[in-house]
Order: C-alpha cells, then structure tokens, then sequence
C-alpha cells in the first residue's frame, strides 16, 4: 500500500492549487458556485450557502467553478461580484492564485524538511573523483586522477554539501568546448587543473565517475535562519531543475519525450521513495508541487497561463474581451488535448510498469 501516500501527495496538491483559486476569489467577494477536487463519481457533496463543495472518484484534478455562464444562477448578469464583471486585476489574481499557492506550498515543505530530518551534509568539502572512465578522456587529458578532489571550479566552490555533485555535473554540462579551471587537491597539495569539456551545448562530459567526499548524512538545523536559507536554495535548485527539463523538452522534443511521465509513473516513483526512505517524500512532494505550478502557468489553453493570456489580449484592446465563443472554442480544444495527452500517457505508464515488472500485456 506504499502507494497510497503518493496519491495522497497528488491530491493535497491539487487540493492546495484550488483552493488558491477559491481563496482569491472568495476574499475579493466574488461569487463561487463550485468547488471540487477530483474528476468522475461525485463520492461526497456539501451545498454551503453559496458554494457547493464535492470530493470526487478520480484524484488527478479539480475545479473552482463559477456562476457567470450557470444558467440555472439566480444571480443577475449585471452583478458586479460574477467573475467576468471584475477588472482585468481582479481576475488576474484569481487565475493566478492556484500557481502562486503551489509555489509557496513547495517552499514551506521544503523547510517543513530541514527542520524535521536537518540538513545534508557530508565531512569534507568538494567533490571527489571516484574513477577516470577511459584514458582519452577529457580528465585524464587534463591530469586528473582517480582520487582527486574538487575544491572549486571556474570561481565556484563546492562546500559540504549534498548538492555539491549537481553543481560540478551541471557546470561541467554547461562548459561544452570551454576551458574549466580547478582547483585540485591530491594527497594534500593543491593543483591547478583546467579541464575541457566535450560535447554539444548543455551536454558536456570530461568522462569521470563523481562521488561525495564522504559518507552522506542528516545533521540538525542550527537556527530558524538556517532553516529558511536552505529551504530558499532547494526551491531555487528545484525550480531551476524543471524550467530547464521544460525547455530542453521544447528545444529537443525528439530526444527527450520519452522521458515525459503522467500520473501513474509519478505515482509509481513516489511509491518507490517512500518504500527507500519516507523523508524523501518530502522532496517528491515540493518537485511535484513546482512543476504543477510551472506546467500550470504555461500560455497554453485550458491551463491558468492561457486564461491569463486571454486577460492580457482583452487588456490590450482597452479592455474589451474576445467574443465567448472563440474563449470556448480554445479552451475546449485545449482542453480535448490536454485530456488526450493525459490518456496516452496513462497507456505508456501501465505498459512501462507492466514491462517492468516483467509481464507483457495481451
């Protein structure tokens, strides 16, 4: 049942990217109709005063709705509180309410992290050269040993902790053809090594196999500032992570589609950290949290990014909207893609999982 924190995980999300929505509407006093998490089988229903809340089968979305095109709204269409009589500002914090909560949400669970399971460190500072993989490589070319460690490179110094490997791997990535100058220490000398890069943009190797200086652990925060200056370095690590996994998918869809997972490969991932290590759900969930709000916030239509797109072409007509029915007409067929995309990418996950686990579908 490892699997059921995981779609706990998802649901909070969606959950928490709701009722951002709900939230900005209802503090600026605009009328709400519907709220609801999940798609499919209505499982549990409210009627509130003004709002309806449900809980429904199917935990991979949600809703807020409004009343603005309800034909069975008693409320007058020239209601000042219906979504669509607001000013464009108004609207714009609504829709982009969902995107903001993720991110904050992401954030806190990151420092909910440090402050309950600390901080990653190892005993001592850089990066270590666990193997040289051939001796054409750009590292042996250069004079780097097995053993070596990395104290810094190109002006970054790489300190105890447990991101020190991402940034040697993701400068190195980023140096394609350009000189890396490092400083080395090998059996307590210090050398000047400068090393070159081989590859194409954002995919250069100098052939080596890394590893931490020592053996990776947890120590306690040491104050509320700590906490919150790692908490910020992990957002910004993670966020930089998925705007970066965005635009290579962009840049070079060919190669790096198959690599695109849907919910139950999600699912399935968060079930396999926790069975690892539960504080590792911590991490699942604050990655999640971000690409959620990233994803969300792209100017596509059905998503939050394209009604915003919408608010900044009727803004640039002096606040006259597009006529509804091209609204409609996008947005539905965005939303049929969208829905689609999703549909397909739950058939690869099974037929993935079932491969791996070594049956072969009929």
């Amino acid at each position: 049942m490892s699997f059921l924190p995981a779609i706990a995980v998802l649901a909070v999300l969606i959950l928490v990217h709701e009722l951002g929505h709900f939230l900005a509407a209802r503090l600026q006093g605009i009328h709400v109709n519907r709220f609801s998490i999940g798609f499919g089988p209505v499982l549990w229903k409210y009627q509130g005063k003004q709002t309806e809340y449900a809980l429904r089968a199917i935990p991979l979305g949600g809703y807020v709705g409004f009343p603005d095109n309800d034909e069975d709204s008693k409320i007058p269409e020239d209601d000042p509180d219906l979504m669509k009589n607001r000013p464009i500002l108004d609207r714009a914090i609504v829709i982009s309410a969902g995107v903001i909560s993720n991110f904050v949400f992401a954030y806190l669970v990151l420092m909910l992290m440090v402050i309950s399971v600390g901080v990653g460190s190892v005993d001592r500072p850089g990066v270590r050269v666990a193997k040289i993989l051939n001796p054409d490589a750009p590292a042996a070319i250069a004079g780097l040993q097995t053993g070596d460690i990395v104290r810094s490179a190109n002006g970054i110094t790489f300190d105890t902790s447990l991101t020190t490997l991402e940034q040697f791997q993701s400068l190195i990535a980023q140096s394609a053809n350009k000189p890396v100058a490092m400083d080395v220490n090998r059996d307590g000398k210090t050398l000047k090594i400068t090393v070159v890069p081989q590859g194409e943009d954002n995919s250069g190797r100098i052939g080596v196999r890394l590893d931490f200086t020592g053996k990776p652990y947890r120590r306690p925060i040491r104050n509320l500032g700590e906490a919150l200056t790692f908490a910020a370095k992990d957002f910004e690590r993670l966020t930089l992570m998925t705007v970066q996994g965005l635009k290579q998918l962009a840049t070079n869809f060919q190669n790096t589609a198959s690599q695109l997972s849907g919910p139950i490969a999600i699912v399935a991932i968060g079930s396999e950290l926790v069975k690892s290590d539960a504080s590792s759900l911590f991490d699942f969930t604050a990655i999640i949290s971000i690409n959620l709000a990233i994803i969300n916030i792209l100017p596509l239509p059905a998503l939050d990014g394209g009604q915003l797109v919408f608010l900044l072409i009727e803004a640039l007509r002096g606040g006259k909207p597009l006529p509804d029915q091209i609204q409609e007409n996008v947005m539905q067929g965005g939303l049929v893609l969208l829905l689609g995309l999703g549909v397909v990418m739950i058939f690869k996950d099974s037929f993935n999982l079932l491969q791996q686990s070594g049956l072969s579908p009929l």
